[in-house]
């Protein structure tokens, strides 16, 4: 009989607790930590990767997107996972959760019973729909087509039911993603998802019999710099649910919110927000539920992750991490970060800066980071440094590649290397 098994590509965060098995010559793990980066790194001296999260600055932020947000946060998961980043949102107030898979779903559920889960991936399994609708209770689904529309009224009609008995099918909320103009953002998410201005018509006229919540959502795509594209989409949706000519309840605005890098200084949150809710005004849209799905510009800052140099070559330094690792963005989209030399000890002020840029330890020569990355020209072999602004895809993109996926994590109390124009940061302790 063959052996089915299941295995995820990564393996978790190793936790402090463990790091003294990670360090040559260690006993035993410490038994208390310190909760400052320096203070960490003079005391682990970690050979792996140490992501280092700010609880603290995660919760602010999230109060921050709230208070200037007209309307709901729904939390993109894909953005980082990690439970911890998960408590410290919740802390600062996000109770809505955008899920693109199953296993996401599956987690924030396990963590916060509460929770609201909105499942925003516009193609899915039949059964993670059934499992979705019926064991987690979730009721929003995204979708983009008429073959999606029926899948979810096939796995949600009058005979699904969740733990406690059936499930009226009039709970359901359906929300119809339209597709947008290629755009200005550094990523842009035009390609892969969305229902053209007619076929989102008619999605709205099939999906609105079958729906307690009828929503349009857009997405103008990641690190998006321009508020008015907001508003040019919020007037493309106006325009898309005048020609439907039925109710709609939801205007999900998307993702996409900036934050700041070395070379990029976004204009304040509050002009996006304001600029989508003169948008929404002007079309009179009002009257409708707005959402929102912020991933990056919340989590970002409430990241870094401690490399260690391993060689020197000139101005290419070999890191112990890369762009299969929790430097992703850092390989060919060229996104450079803040970044810091740690060299526990040492009384000596550091030497005048000058750019690298990064290999990391992988064997593929694809595994570089170009920057440039801003250091003490004396950096060698042995010192630390800090990345900051990785609490956005850093952790959630790591693989297992060449078997560099060991990594460890740490929460701290330091403030992020960057601050962003509009978020809020908490005080340093």
């Amino acid at each position: 009989m063959t052996d089915l098994r299941f295995r995820g590509a990564v393996t978790p965060l190793r936790r402090p607790a463990d790091a003294g098995t990670l360090r040559r010559n260690a006993a035993a793990a410490p038994a208390a930590l310190p909760s400052r980066v320096d203070a960490l790194v003079a005391q682990l001296r970690p050979e792996q990767p140490l992501h280092c999260l700010r609880p603290a600055t995660l919760a602010a932020a999230a109060r921050s997107f709230r208070a200037a947000f007209p309307g709901q946060v729904l939390y993109a998961v894909k953005c980082n996972p990690e439970p911890a980043v998960l408590r410290a949102l919740w802390a600062g107030g996000i109770r809505h959760f955008d899920c693109a898979s199953l296993a996401e779903v599956r987690l924030v559920r396990s963590m916060f019973a509460d929770a609201q889960i909105h499942y925003m991936h516009p193609v899915k399994a039949r059964g993670a729909i059934a499992e979705a609708w019926g064991r987690h209770g979730v009721r929003d689904f995204v979708l983009d087509s008429a073959e999606e529309l029926a899948k979810i009224l096939a796995e949600t009609g009058a005979g699904a039911r969740d733990g406690l008995g059936p499930v009226a099918p009039e709970a359901r909320g359906l929300i119809i993603r339209l597709a947008l103009p290629k755009g200005s953002a550094v990523y842009d998410l035009s390609g892969k998802f969305g229902a053209e201005r007619a076929e989102a018509v008619a999605l709205l006229r099939a999906a609105r019999p079958h729906a307690a919540t009828l929503g349009v959502s857009f997405h103008v795509g990641s690190q998006c710099l321009e508020p008015a594209a907001y508003a040019r989409a919020v007037a493309l949706a106006a325009s898309v649910i005048a020609e439907a000519g039925v109710a709609v309840e939801v205007l999900d605005v998307g993702g996409g919110y900036p934050v700041a890098y070395p070379d990029v200084v976004p204009p304040p949150l509050s002009a996006f927000t304001q600029a989508i809710a003169a948008a929404v005004a002007a079309h009179g849209l009002g009257h409708m539920q707005l959402w929102a799905e912020p991933g990056r510009a919340l989590v970002a800052g409430g990241a870094s992750v401690v490399l260690q140099v391993q060689a020197r070559r000139g101005g290419m330094l070999f890191v112990n991490d890369g762009v299969y690792g929790a430097l992703s963005d850092a390989g060919a989209p060229g996104f450079r970060f803040p970044v810091r030399r740690i060299r526990p000890g040492s009384a000596e002020p550091p030497a005048a800066e000058q750019p690298f840029a990064f290999f990391g330890p992988t064997c593929d020569t694809a595994d570089h980071m170009k920057g440039p990355f801003l250091l003490p020209a004396d950096t060698e072999e042995g010192d630390w440094i800090e990345v900051g602004q990785l609490g956005a895809y850093g952790a959630a993109l790591r693989t297992a590649f060449n078997g560099f996926d060991q990594a460890m994590i740490a929460e701290v109390e330091d403030l992020p290397l960057l601050a962003t124009p509009g978020y809020e940061l908490p005080v340093a302790a």
